[in-house]
């Protein structure tokens, strides 16, 4: 039988590189400004931006070391070298006092800036974890426990980042403000979020934020949300709402996405055309990840059944309501789902992996990003006589996956833009 998981690496693979900030970063960096260039980067491929920006205006460029400095916030084990640019590793996806400290830290500096200056704001998906500054009033153990409710809600990421917008003072055009004073705001981003939205993207520190407290709260009520007296009390206080659109902070202020989903999506979808495969392109999605694992497996049967070579391939971030206590994340929920409603087809192979190389788990660079399912995972789960349906009321993929060797360990990649999924009929 043919063993297809070196192309659904490769397809998975090529998302990736699409999106890495050494190969995308350098055509977007604006020119150098009369003063110094602040750079501030967040996210899982921030160190990596941050290094990518030191090669363009160090290297290429030739600007005076001394004219650049900044701070990239990044998640625990995505560091990479850099000579002027700190780097500092947080928590991820919960926050952390490495967070508290530079988010501190990012926002002090942005308020040096001055009208000769470029304030030069680099994104990537994990921001809102890794700049933790919550508002007056909370506590980093308060804010933890709710970003734990809202990680355990089941809510996408648009809704979550809705709330946390308003228990920050980093985040929902706060950075821009605090920088205000500068010549020139420029954010570039690689998106994570669905519809590529500005403020969703790292919770839009420095772009006007649609969402209110009125929101925030009503979020909360619709997931029941179990949330300390203070952090309750704060989504009350006018004084958290984010800033709108129109305010001063955002005059000299510019934001550009460069890299997407659906850029990574095509990227993917390329490799699989030209392993001869007919694709089907179900785009970016959201939902709850079992569900949608069911009706991906009914596509993979339809084309089965007519005999059809067919690579069904999607994006996007799905979700969890997490009601067990074990370990994984969407992907490898989404893998289990589907493999326990294709176990029965030998000749049918899937991949579903985070392009940031972690799928939930506990914050670890070795955390698995996903996994893969073939004949071979169907036999193991039957051989080891385990039980699928037991373990996603668990919410324990990782475990089940453990024991059949069939994790998609990649280590950390360097950028994020959601997810990969592709199955091969």
């Amino acid at each position: 039988m043919t063993d297809h998981r070196p192309l659904l690496r490769a397809i998975f693979d090529a998302a990736v590189a699409a999106a890495h900030p050494d190969r995308i970063l350098a055509a977007h960096l604006p020119a150098a400004p009369r003063g110094r260039i602040i750079c501030l980067a967040a996210g899982k491929g921030a160190a990596a931006m941050a290094a990518a920006a030191e090669r363009h205006y160090l290297d290429t460029l030739q600007l005076d070391p001394a004219k650049l400095v900044g701070i990239a916030t990044t998640r625990h084990g995505h560091r990479v070298p850099t000579r002027v640019i700190e780097v500092i590793e947080a928590g991820h996806p919960m926050p952390d006092a490495e967070g508290l400290r530079g988010a501190e830290a990012s926002l002090a500096l942005a308020a040096t800036a001055t009208s000769d200056d470029l304030l030069l704001v680099l994104l990537s998906g994990g921001g809102s974890a890794n700049w933790i500054l919550p508002a007056d009033g909370i506590t980093l153990a308060q804010k933890q426990q709710t970003t734990r409710a809202l990680l355990r809600s089941g809510a996408p990421i648009g809704e979550v980042n809705a709330v946390r917008k308003h228990l920050s003072r980093i985040k929902g055009g706060r950075l821009a403000r605090a920088g205000q004073n500068a010549a020139e705001i420029v954010t570039l981003a690689i998106s994570d979020v669905p519809r590529d939205e500005p403020s969703a993207i790292a919770s839009g520190p420095t772009v006007p934020d649609p969402t209110t407290l009125a929101d925030a709260r009503a979020l909360v009520a619709r997931y029941q949300l179990d949330l300390d007296h203070a952090v309750r009390a704060a989504l009350d206080d006018p004084r958290n709402e984010s800033v709108k659109a129109g305010d001063a902070a955002f005059a000299r202020a510019r934001f550009e996405i460069i890299a997407t989903p659906r850029q990574s999506l095509d990227a993917a979808i390329k490799v699989a055309r030209d392993a001869g495969y007919e694709v089907v392109d179900l785009g970016d999605l959201e939902g709850e990840a079992r569900d949608v694992a069911a009706a991906h497996a009914k596509l993979a049967r339809e084309a089965r059944a007519a005999g059809k070579r067919l690579a069904i391939m999607s994006g996007g971030e799905l979700t969890v309501t997490v009601r067990g206590n074990g370990r994984g994340g969407p992907n490898q929920e989404y893998a289990l789902a589907l493999a326990q409603h294709l176990k029965d087809l030998p000749d049918v192979a899937a991949l579903a992996g985070d392009t940031d190389g972690a799928d939930g788990g506990a914050g670890h660079a070795t955390d698995p990003a996903g996994a893969l399912i073939d004949a071979r995972t169907f036999a193991k789960i039957d051989g080891l006589k385990l039980d699928p349906a037991a373990t996603l009321a668990d919410n324990d993929a990782t475990t089940l996956f453990e024991q059949t060797g069939d994790l998609l360990l990649t280590g950390p990649t360097l950028t994020n833009v959601n997810d990969i999924r592709v199955i091969l009929v």
